[in-house]
């Protein structure tokens, strides 16, 4: 299946799963594990809420992980700081990387926003380096929108 026919999928088994929910800690869970499990190769999908100018752990599927995170630390804290996503090839030479699971090469990383002011990131990462292309991002990008869309 080509990866634009495989994200349309996913994002609707994501619509489907969240339509009735408004809570956004139960709609990160669902999207986390569906994410998780669909995609080869990733060893943590999952998001970090942002509380008082950090970045804290939220629900995700993987290995344990690092529970806060400064804006503008890191990938997920670069998101933050940039407001935009972050699509890295090779984690380990992005400066500033934050190694929470050795075993991560690549990654991918979204903002998810709320009235106009970013909320969480969604952050998925992989054991292969060079794993995520821009395809990958406009396809994690459709399903943070949804979430987005049911926020409201």
């Amino acid at each position: 299946m080509a990866k634009t026919e495989f994200y349309r999928s996913l994002l609707g088994q994501v619509k489907a799963i969240i339509s009735d929910e408004h809570d956004e800690i139960a709609n990160m869970a669902n999207i986390s594990a569906i994410v998780f499990n669909s995609l080869d190769k990733v060893n943590w999908a999952g998001f970090y809420r942002l509380i008082d100018n950090e970045l804290v752990l939220g629900p995700f599927q993987g290995q344990v992980a690092c529970i806060r995170i400064p804006v503008g630390r890191g990938v997920c804290g670069t998101a933050v700081s940039e407001a935009t996503a972050q699509l890295v090839t090779d984690v380990h030479q992005f400066e500033g990387h934050i190694a929470c699971d050795a075993s991560s090469n690549s990654e991918v990383v979204i903002p998810v926003y709320l009235h106009g002011k970013i909320i969480a990131v969604f952050d998925i990462d992989s054991t292969e380096v060079a794993y995520f292309d821009e395809e990958d991002v406009r396809g994690l990008q459709n399903i943070v929108h949804a979430l987005e869309n049911q926020l409201k």
